[in-house]
């Protein structure tokens, strides 16, 4: 008998501790959550530069292709072009997502 109730209060016990670890989730979540938006104003304005440097060597690579009267120029501004376009878009909009 005293077998049974040594097991019963070793549940009790450990369902008990288990209740009172609940608490601190949630500020755990909060704090992640609040570390995880803090970095994407940084990472925005990285996503921005990038895109400003691949749009100046875009541009660069697009005249010299026009320089010399290569007639493929009108592609290769196009692809530099969306490239530029898509990281800013992109960056915007996860950005407007996760804030």
């Amino acid at each position: 008998m005293t077998l049974k109730k040594y097991f019963v209060s070793a549940v009790f016990l450990t369902t008990a501790s288990y209740a009172f670890a609940q608490g601190n989730g949630l500020a755990g979540i909060s704090e992640a959550t609040n570390m995880v938006t803090s970095y994407f104003e940084p990472a925005t304005k990285l996503i921005y530069a990038i895109g400003a440097v691949v749009g100046l060597i875009g541009g660069v690579k697009v005249y010299g292709k026009f320089a010399s009267g290569d007639p493929d120029t009108s592609k290769t501004a196009a692809s530099w072009f969306g490239a530029c376009i898509f990281l800013i878009v992109a960056a915007t909009i996860l950005r407007s997502f996760f804030l």
